[in-house]
Formats: structure tokens, C-alpha cells, sequence
């Protein structure tokens, strides 16, 4: 009876995964809202259109077979590599950084599309390679030349969140794909003593200035310190039940910087406080939880490192922006997934998101090869 009332497509979404995520963007729009002094522009209304439209899309997303995403991979990777070229030659530079592409309707910042890309070509090139070779050099020089290239063209921006982000996605597909444990702690060994040299001699002086802050906010509270001072300060006034929605003074006095972006988990903490950050918390263990299972259930090794890989992608950036917002993790630029305004970030995680439930699909059995 259910089936001729509920179209087939519609009672097939993972739907208590989705109907939490929704309750997470309405939360957000109400951030957006009270961020903007009480107003639906320019913040919250684009932020749920985005979410509209960009849920469509990965609904048709997770329509797509397997050997359509199998025969993407390389010219997906191969496009957005070249973009990013792009960026360098006419990319347009906002705030020292030069990582965006104007298209007119809006800014496209490439960067942040090869997060999915790389899963998704690395899930490819380890599918065709034999498993007996996968703990050889073949497993490894190839996929790190494939994170390499667009690490060090994000880097150049220079942008180390997004650059960081892109070896993590990758890394973490490396791993899940079966490479020997010992490889990775030699590389984190490797890294611990490279780290002071790159410190001094490859950062720039804004991104120096942001670890030291990390490590030492209150050294300078109206300086360099005062993004993570003032956010912390946001958080911890919210108390249990928070402010009030509308009543944030740290946001509506404009002493918390990037209230709607990169500190909105601030913004959300002084008005709901620890429910709402309960709540939000919640809402990404469930749609972290849903995409690791997919991947657990996948039917093939293309199918399980890419649901795996793209649900990596996305704790990435709730991990370190919540990480950064509470002073745990130097401010680096990354938005926090579903509540930050952020046409591009937005666009990404719904990537990430329609190919998990084209994986899930696949689990059912359902257009597995289209």
C-alpha cells in the first residue's frame, strides 16, 4: 500500500540519515540568520537554496553506475588538476590567496573539488591494481605522485588547509586500501623531523603566526590570538542552554571574526549552547556512522574505498574546524560541513555525499552496473 503512495525513488533515499541533516541545515540557516543581525540576506536563504539545489544533485549522483564513476575517475582528476592550473595563470586573489575562479554567477575554488577527486581516482587505480602489489612500490609511488601533483599546486595559493585536506583524503584511501602499517608511521616519523625545517623555511609568515598562536593564544589576545581568545570566549559564555537565538553578543558585536564561516560552531555554541552543540555533534556521528557503514557493506574494493575515502573527506573538515574553534587546532580555513555559508565547501561535501548514497545503492543491489 506504502509503495503506490510513496514513489519508489523517493521511499528509497536514506532517509534517517538525511531527515537529521536536514534538522542540521535549518540549524545552520537560523545561525546565518541571527549572524546577519536578523536578516534572511545575504546569508541564510542562499545557504538553504545551495542546500536545495546541491541535494538534487547528489540525489542524481547516487543514480550514477559504477562504471560511470569507474570511467570518471581519470577525467574527472585530469579537469580539476588542470583548473587548478588555471588558478595560477587567472585565478582571481581575495585576502593574499589566489585560489578562486570567477564564473560570473559565482567563485569557484577548484581546490576544494580535488578533495572528492582524489578518493575517487586513488578508489580507481587501486582497484585495477593486483592485490599482491599493493604493499610494493607500485602501490605507493603512483598514488603519491596522484596526491603529490594537486598538494603542491594548492600549496603555491597558498592555501595548507585545503592542501592538508587533500593528503588526508588521499592518505587515508592509501591505507584502507591495504598498505603496510609501518610505511605510514615511517612517514609520521619522517615528518616529526621535517616539520621545525618546514616551519622556518616553507610556511609564510601568516601561517607561522597561526601555529604559534595555537600554541600560545593569550600571548598576543588583541593580535594574532584574537580569532581563537574570542571564539573560545563565544563557546564558553552559551553555557548549558545558550543565550537565547538572536541574543549572541560576541557575533552581533562583531568581536568574534567570521561569525558565518569559519567560527560559525562558535556563533551556534553562544546562542544554543551545549545542547546545540550536543546536537550538531549527533547529527555528524550519524551521517559519519551511516557513510562508514555503506563502506562496510560495499560489494567490491572500487565501491568500499571510495564510500570510506569521501566519508574521510568530510570528517576532515568537521574534525579540524571544531578542532580550530576550540583552540585545539591552528585556524586554518576550513568551514565547518552544512552549517558555514560557502557556496563551494557546500558543493563538495554534497559530492562527497551523493557518492555515498550512490554506494549504498549499489549495496541494494540496484543499478549496480547501469
Amino acid at each position: 500500500m506504502s509503495r503506490s503512495i510513496v514513489p519508489e525513488a523517493i521511499s528509497r533515499q536514506p532517509w534517517l540519515m538525511l531527515i537529521p541533516l536536514c534538522g542540521l541545515v535549518a540549524l545552520g540557516a537560523a545561525v546565518l540568520y541571527s549572524a546577519a543581525g536578523g536578516g534572511l540576506q545575504p546569508y541564510a536563504l542562499s545557504h538553504v537554496v545551495r542546500f536545495c539545489v546541491f541535494l538534487v544533485m547528489a540525489v542524481v549522483i547516487s543514480h550514477m553506475s559504477r562504471n560511470l564513476f569507474r570511467m570518471a575517475a581519470y577525467p574527472v582528476f585530469g579537469a580539476i588538476l588542470g583548473l587548478l592550473v588555471l588558478v595560477e595563470l587567472i585565478g582571481a586573489v581575495g585576502g593574499g590567496s589566489q585560489r578562486w575562479l570567477n564564473l560570473g554567477f559565482m567563485s569557484l575554488q577548484p581546490s576544494e573539488l580535488m578533495k572528492p577527486a582524489i578518493v575517487l581516482v586513488l578508489a580507481r587505480f587501486y582497484e585495477t591494481l593486483p592485490h599482491a602489489m599493493t604493499a610494493s612500490w607500485r602501490g605507493l609511488v603512483p598514488a603519491g605522485v596522484l596526491i603529490a601533483l594537486p598538494a603542491l599546486f594548492v600549496l603555491i595559493q597558498p592555501d595548507l588547509g585545503t592542501a592538508t585536506a587533500v593528503c588526508f583524503g588521499g592518505v587515508v584511501t592509501m591505507f584502507l586500501a591495504g598498505l603496510p602499517l609501518w610505511w605510514f608511521v615511517s612517514a609520521g616519523g619522517a615528518l616529526l623531523v621535517i616539520a621545525p625545517i618546514a616551519f622556518f623555511t616553507l610556511l609564510h609568515d601568516y601561517q607561522r603566526n597561526r601555529v604559534l598562536v595555537f600554541l600560545d593564544p593569550e600571548a598576543d589576545p588583541l593580535g594574532t590570538g584574537y580569532h581563537i581568545t574570542q571564539s573560545k570566549i563565544a563557546i564558553g559564555s552559551g553555557g548549558i542552554f545558550g543565550k537565547g537565538f538572536g541574543n549572541g553578543t560576541q557575533s552581533h558585536l562583531q568581536y568574534l571574526p567570521e561569525p558565518h564561516t569559519d567560527f560559525v560552531f562558535a556563533t551556534m555554541s553562544e546562542e544554543w549552547g551545549l545542547v546545540g552543540g550536543f546536537f550538531v555533534l549527533l547529527v555528524f556521528a550519524i551521517v559519519l556512522g551511516w557513510g562508514m557503514g555503506v563502506a562496510r557493506r560495499a560489494p567490491d574494493r572500487f565501491s568500499s574505498l571510495l564510500a570510506a575515502g569521501m566519508t574521510a573527506t568530510m570528517f576532515f573538515y568537521v574534525m579540524i574546524n571544531l578542532m580550530m574553534v576550540m583552540g585545539l587546532a591552528p585556524v586554518v580555513g576550513i568551514p565547518l560541513p552544512f552549517m558555514s555559508h560557502g557556496g563551494t565547501s557546500m558543493l563538495t561535501n554534497m559530492i562527497c555525499l551523493g557518492t555515498i548514497m550512490a554506494v549504498n545503492r549499489w549495496n541494494q543491489g540496484r543499478g549496480s552496473l547501469g
